[in-house]
């Protein structure tokens, strides 16, 4: 078992594979700083990395719904609370290619597959391996969340040539235990150690509003930005409240502070994708638009997240012409089949 990355002390030091480490009290420095310049340096990072008016389209599919044995109290899936959604099996494979293929013609880059499991079973990975294998002979990006993963569980899905898995630490360490009981934030970080290992790329992010204190955000960040390596994609999900569930009656998050967070994941991860995520249908076009200007340049597409509801292409395609965005084109050398 890793121990968590300490996200505390006076100066930052740097690491090897990882570049800068960074520490609270500078991040919270850089975080609180006049909102004007930390828009500024955020934006001129990313200039400095990326097309400054590219998204990158991700388009999400539940495989398994429901019936999950954690309880992480922001879930609609877990089995724990009574959200009145019902458990499904796992989805055919034909149905999960299928599914992709329309996603691909609606302009997604990266399909991304979700199934509500503690971890995977080894009676599911022959089907999961032939979606990853059907997914990508589309020439799509794959990704994945199935829970926690092993060594070995993470080498066949690297393998069938997974691009991407989701695994995300959703908070702070400190705060990490009141919402989540039945895994602990070290056991996040040994899967995303595993993936890592394997030769996957990550993707790791959180959710703001479940009742977390703006350093429990910040700490979040860090400690993604300290991994060995930062994510590759770094999804920032704004807290749907789900009835039934543990967070049902969680207070909404400041739009200026998420997109002040949204800075602070740009700045501190150069070079990563960072996904403005879940809640987007709670937010107004101008604040979008500030979380592009902030350093956010990848989305979900479609009008369900799993289980939660998404703007829809028509919406989407509304906002991009208006603020001039273009989907961001998928770089063929990513796409060499798998070994």
């Amino acid at each position: 078992m890793r121990d968590a990355i300490v996200t505390s002390g006076a100066d930052s030091v740097n690491s090897g594979a990882g570049g800068t480490r960074w520490n609270l009290a500078e991040a919270r420095k850089i975080y609180n700083s006049p909102f004007n310049d930390l828009l500024f340096r955020a934006q001129s990072i990313h200039r400095a990395h990326f097309d400054p008016n590219a998204v990158q389209m991700s388009r999400l599919l539940s495989i398994k719904t429901g019936g999950c044995a954690e309880d992480c109290g922001y879930c609609s899936q877990s089995a724990h609370y009574p959200t009145g959604l019902k458990a499904s099996k796992l989805m055919e494979v034909e149905r999960v290619i299928a599914e992709a293929r329309r996603a691909k013609e609606g302009g997604a880059t990266r399909y991304c597959m979700g199934a509500a499991w503690r971890s995977p079973k080894e009676r599911d990975m022959e089907a999961i391996v032939a979606m990853v294998s059907g997914v990508r002979s589309l020439g799509m990006e794959t990704c994945m969340t199935l829970g926690m993963l092993s060594p070995q569980q993470s080498k066949r899905l690297a393998e069938a040539g997974l691009d991407y898995y989701n695994h995300n630490v959703d908070t702070s360490e400190r705060f990490y235990s009141e919402i989540i009981t039945t895994r602990t934030f070290a056991d996040r970080l040994d899967t995303l150690d595993n993936v890592r290992e394997a030769g996957i790329k990550v993707c790791a992010g959180g959710i703001l509003g479940m009742g977390e204190t703006v350093d429990d955000r910040i700490s979040m960040l860090v400690t993604l930005a300290n991994l060995p390596a930062a994510p590759e994609s770094v999804p920032i999900n704004m807290l749907i409240p789900i009835p039934g569930s543990k967070l049902a009656d969680a207070a909404p998050v400041d739009p200026i502070d998420f997109v002040r967070t949204i800075a602070l994941a740009r700045i501190l991860m150069p070079q990563s994708h960072v996904r403005l995520s879940a809640g987007r249908t709670e937010m107004s076009d101008e604040m979008q638009a500030l979380c592009f200007f902030a350093g956010a340049n990848s989305i979900f597409v479609g009008e369900t997240l799993l289980t939660a509801d998404n703007p829809g292409e028509d919406h989407d395609a509304a906002l991009f012409r208006r603020l001039g965005l273009k989907p961001m084109a998928l770089e063929r050398a990513e796409m060499e089949p798998a070994e």
